[in-house]
């Protein structure tokens, strides 16, 4: 989700004292300590933490640059500015220099940056380690347990994110931030109506701002409110003309609706109004995406192409890697595995190009197997699809990062269910992604197999109704449309 690409990484702070000699270090609260050597840079921090908390991303990199300015040594400053990037490289240049700094700080800040460090390395256990020892240190931040809810909400372990969601809120009641991640846990456990009590309450808190309404635009989104919720992102844009994201949602919307003309439309306009390549790229992204939907191959990948020259013509090669991998997807379910698999070893070659830690590079190469899995797979290749599945579940267990381990399934599940074994590709795959709508029509295939009708039918109708910002909804549609049909025909 959009969110969590750039929420994970949030995590408020007590400003303290800031003075031209070695910084000292004021609490007057319990809460993570800011540690800079210049007022000025400390009043841009603030300003800049302050949009970032409202999602206002372009505005609150402006701030952090120049808090950086003022400060080159501002280590939460650089952390800031990499969670409000516009390109995956500025991303990784500027954690790096956050890194770099983490032993200049207080502790709370050093166990904030090192954890989050440890996540863009893969190594959840050692992140988790950080964030308990923050928590260890300042118990009564509310935004500490807002950061462990967001590191249990992206392992899909939705109950202790909600504790800590909780907590946060019963901390400091006026915590907008940890109502609008309240609301997605919600819905992930399919809770819509605990959701939307969350997402009213975070409009209630902070009524102009738009991201509350973007959010509860989102949930509507995915009831099938489509009307409401374009009326909600809109509401959203009235508060913000350049909120980009709203642009997605009502684009989304009409995609849903059938309405691809007008979706194009509306990312056109997103274009338009872009500030940077960030904002430009999303506007080729989701247009891609439409074509998808529509069963359009060659405008799906012309649009992907031209997202991937923005990042080109910056030698942006982490994004281009990722761009690669995305009209790899494209490619291998609209019916061209072949050309898909190429595309999945260019984005290997990419990876290899870009300025990140090894631990990335490896990611990507040891992610590569699943690709050539999943290409096996739909060639009709069961052989070389166990081959692959059998080097990434063995990779996949030896880093035991959870979403590795829910693709594992998933591969392993495909494989059954293509093999004839629907009862144990069921197993596998009810172990896999439950966030994915690829994994739900698998899943529905599987129960239609084993003749468990209403399992079948609820799992398809999730998959052909799942309505969430995610391409993966795209490539599996036009599939779970049928299935519907095919499950009430046999009915």
């Amino acid at each position: 989700m959009k969110r969590l690409t750039i929420i994970s990484l949030l995590l408020s702070a007590l400003v303290v004292t800031a003075c031209p000699e070695p910084t000292v270090e004021v609490e007057t609260v319990p809460k993570v300590p800011v540690t800079t050597s210049s007022k000025k840079a400390l009043k841009y921090f603030l300003v800049g933490q302050q949009l970032a908390d409202k999602l206002r991303f372009a505005d609150a990199r402006d701030e952090f640059l120049r808090a950086i300015d003022e400060d080159p040594q501002f280590a939460l400053a650089y952390l800031y500015l990499a969670t409000n990037s516009v390109s995956a490289k500025e991303f990784f240049s500027s954690f790096k220099k956050a890194v770099y700094l983490a032993d200049e700080v207080s502790e709370g800040e050093r166990h904030w940056i090192l954890g989050q460090d440890a996540g863009n390395r893969g190594k959840p256990e050692e992140q988790l380690a950080h964030y308990e020892a923050l928590l260890d240190l300042y118990p009564e931040d509310e935004r500490v347990h807002n950061l462990l809810g967001i590191y249990y909400f992206g392992r899909q372990e939705y109950d202790p994110a909600i504790e800590h969601f909780a907590r946060a809120i019963e901390i400091e009641p006026t915590f907008s931030q940890a109502y609008n991640m309240l609301g997605y846990a919600k819905r992930a456990l399919g809770d819509y109506e605990g959701a939307e009590w969350a997402f009213k309450k975070y409009i209630e808190l902070i009524p102009d701002e738009p991201n509350p309404y973007d959010s509860y635009a989102e949930l509507l989104m995915k009831i099938g409110r489509f009307e409401e919720s374009i009326e909600n992102y809109r509401k959203a844009l009235e508060k913000n003309p350049q909120f980009v994201f709203s642009f997605a949602g009502i684009g989304n919307n009409q995609m849903f609706a059938g309405d691809f003309e007008a979706a194009r439309a509306t990312f056109a306009e997103l274009l338009g109004r872009a500030r940077n390549n960030g904002e430009r790229r999303t506007a080729h992204f989701w247009t891609a995406v439409s074509h998808v939907f529509e069963g359009d191959q060659a405008g799906a990948v012309a649009a992907a192409k031209e997202m991937a020259a923005i990042a080109e013509a910056e030698d942006d090669f982490a994004a281009l890697s990722g761009d690669a991998n995305l009209i790899g997807n494209i490619l291998l379910y609209m019916g061209s595995p072949g050309e898909a698999l190429s595309e999945f070893r260019r984005g290997v070659e990419l990876a290899e190009q870009a300025d990140v830690n090894e631990d990335v590079k490896e990611n990507a190469r040891r992610n590569l197997a699943y690709h050539e899995a999943r290409v096996a797979i739909y060639s009709g290749d069961l052989a070389a699809a166990s081959e692959k599945s059998d080097l990434f579940r063995a990779a996949a267990a030896a880093v035991g990062l959870p979403g590795e381990m829910r693709r594992s399934h998933e591969l392993d599940g495909m494989l059954a269910l293509e093999a004839g074994d629907p009862a144990a590709a069921l197993v596998e795959l009810e172990q896999a992604n439950a966030q994915n709508p690829i994994v739900l029509f698998w899943m529905a295939r599987a129960a239609f197999e084993l003749a468990d009708v209403d399992k079948a039918r609820d799992l398809a109708d999730q998959a052909a109704h799942f309505n969430q910002l995610t391409p993966n909804f795209a490539f599996i549609k036009s599939q779970a449309d049928r299935l519907v049909e095919q499950i009430a025909a046999a009915e």
